[in-house]
């Protein structure tokens, strides 16, 4: 098991297998020493995470949603290198996309649900620049939808 595996573990997150894309897209781009990874719904094994933020869930649950988008982020990261992880340098960027009402203003607590857990499982290779946008709506009726840029070795 890789040590990011190893520190997952001690979380009690096993990564999945990478999800299969929805659409007309590949799920990341490797260029160079940066991994560009298509957005990632809120989704685990036990289906979709949907929602409209401000209307029928709250950031807690919004955070919930985000950190599933961060575990799938990673079981892409995982594929484009190969099954290696480790590889990781670094995050370098989330783009967090919250399906929320007009007045929800609460974007940034909804996405440190997966901030937070890239820290907690990379420690300083996992803090990053960020963004937190509220959508009008997002593929499936999901609550959020996370994008990221990782640097590799």
């Amino acid at each position: 098991m890789s040590t990011i595996e190893t520190k997952l573990a001690e979380l009690g997150v096993t990564l999945p297998d990478a999800p299969a894309p929805a659409a007309n897209y590949v799920p990341y781009v490797v260029i160079g020493d940066m991994v560009h990874v298509s957005g990632q719904i809120s989704a685990n094994a036990d289906g979709l995470i949907i929602g409209k933020l401000g209307q029928d869930t709250d950031a807690e649950a919004g955070a919930a949603a985000a950190q599933t988008c961060a575990v799938n982020l990673l079981a892409q990261l995982k594929a484009a290198c190969g099954g290696d992880i480790d590889r990781l340098v670094r995050v370098v960027k989330l783009v967090g996309f919250v399906n929320s009402t007009p007045e929800f203003t609460d974007q940034p607590k909804v996405i440190n649900g997966a901030s937070d857990f890239m820290v907690a499982a990379l420690g300083d290779a996992g803090r990053h620049a960020r963004s937190a946008v509220s959508a009008a709506s997002l593929p499936f009726g999901v609550a959020v939808e996370i994008e990221a840029i990782f640097q590799i070795k």
